[in-house]
């Protein structure tokens, strides 16, 4: 494969896997994308070494996204040992040209060129107006991402929101706390909306009901599927009531009238009962301000290479305001 002036290497990095594929400009090569396991390559170098063996690939750029929080521009994995910076990168490549995103930030750079068949609308559809965008990952953990756009830039800011305190107002959740505590956690917004949260509120509400034991994310979402397991259920409302409150909190405090977007495994597990379990009622009880809710149209992302795409847009961005 011949070197091209805007052929970029772009990483999704997981705590399980790596993606890699090939961009131009904005578009994604589709037939470039490869899956690599994190456990059988010691560093990112063995990776990218790899992927450029396999495609003979020459790219004069590279971005990679991680699960995990950047800082001065050092991407330190939350479920991975592997520490990423832009030195990392350029050695791993051969580039000099590189950047380094969190994973919720790559969605966000990722939300311009999406189109229809990438989303599902969930919530007050149509298009708001504004460029001010939110996304909110459900996943392994819980963070957002504020998206902006500026001067021909998208600007998306990290951001480490999974440990806000978790709001609950009814009586009936007041029980959580005291069982968080006692399982060693903290009410944060992550104990409950990620894919140990959900865990937790199922073991939660078979505590409640005298019951002991729990069980992983797939068996439980099974059990709300069929109805079989009436704590699973209880488990899953619960999820989606808060779901909705968090969303609803946050969008009042960043006010993204283009759109909410949501993302992740524990998202798309749990979208399609959002209208069953009330995440609207949650979204906007408001008081006075729950018709102003009514203006954030809300999106589920089906792209599994939003991340990829992302990475490929946020490069292409650098690249056009670089002196020819």
């Amino acid at each position: 494969m011949t070197q091209t002036r805007d052929l970029t290497l772009v990483a999704d990095i997981g705590g399980t896997n790596t993606r890699v594929a090939l961009a131009c400009g904005t578009e994604l090569q589709a037939d470039s994308i490869r899956r690599y396991r994190n456990a059988e390559a010691g560093s990112l170098s063995e990776v990218f070494k790899s992927y450029l063996a396999e495609t003979g690939a020459r790219p004069v750029a590279a971005c990679v996204a991680g699960a995990g929080p950047v800082m001065d521009g050092v991407l330190r994995m939350t479920n991975l040992s592997w520490v990423i910076d832009a030195a990392c990168v350029r050695e791993a490549s051969g580039v000099t040209r590189v950047a380094v995103l969190n994973d919720l930030q790559a969605q966000g750079h990722a939300l311009s060129h999406l189109g229809t068949d990438d989303l599902r609308p969930l919530l007050n559809q149509g298009q708001g107006a504004g460029s001010t965008r939110l996304v909110i990952g459900l996943g392994t953990g819980m963070n957002i991402a504020m998206v902006f756009e500026d001067r021909g830039m998208t600007l998306v800011p990290p951001s480490e929101a999974g440990h806000m305190s978790l709001a609950l107002r009814q009586p009936d959740e007041l029980g959580l706390v005291a069982f968080l505590a006692d399982e060693g956690g903290f009410p944060s917004v992550e104990e409950a909306l990620s894919g140990r949260g959900l865990q937790a509120l199922y073991r939660w509400r078979r505590a409640e009901a005298g019951l002991p034991g729990g069980k992983p994310p797939a068996e439980i979402m099974a059990g709300v599927a069929d109805g079989s397991d009436p704590q699973a259920v209880e488990a899953a409302e619960y999820y989606v009531r808060f779901t909705g409150r968090v969303a609803g909190d946050l969008a009042l405090a960043q006010l993204p009238f283009a759109g909410i977007y949501f993302i992740g495994g524990v998202s798309r597990s749990l979208a399609p009962y959002f209208d069953d379990m009330g995440f609207a009622t949650a979204f906007r009880n408001k008081g006075r301000f729950s018709e102003f809710m009514d203006q954030f149209p809300v999106w589920l992302i089906e792209n599994d290479e939003a991340a990829l795409l992302g990475c490929a847009s946020h490069m292409a961005e650098i690249m056009a305001q670089a002196p020819a």
